[in-house]
């Protein structure tokens, strides 16, 4: 079902595939994609730590709605994280990616690491 919705939302304009992150890590590998230019997204952090570990070279991500619940802790008004999340962005951080948060094209970037740690202080 998830395949589906994000398959169905892309514009008609672009190719999308919705593929696990070991087959992502195997067509980065590959010479028939090598002039590929690709939109990655993900359901969690780690999953980018697994992609990056594989040999993806990855510079940048960016932070994009992750759903509250009560099991989160709240870091901006759209992104809430767990745990495991706040070890993955840390891990991201120490792999030399720039973890960045941008809700909308047109808006600033801003440092997630920054709002992360500066959220985890209060």
């Amino acid at each position: 079902m998830r395949k589906t919705l994000v398959l169905s939302v892309a514009p008609a304009n672009v190719a999308a595939s919705a593929v696990s992150v070991d087959k992502m890590i195997r067509a980065y590998k590959s010479p028939r994609y090598a002039t590929t230019t690709a939109m990655l997204l993900f359901e969690n952090p780690a999953d980018i730590v697994r992609l990056v570990e594989g040999g993806v070279d990855l510079k940048e991500v960016n932070v994009g709605g992750m759903r509250f619940d009560v099991e989160r802790k709240q870091i901006t008004k759209s992104v809430s994280v767990t745990q495991a999340d706040i070890a993955a962005f840390r891990k991201l951080k120490e792999l030399g990616l720039k973890n960045e948060l941008r809700q909308l094209p047109g808006d600033t970037s801003q440092d997630f690491n920054d709002i992360l740690e500066g959220a985890l202080k209060d």
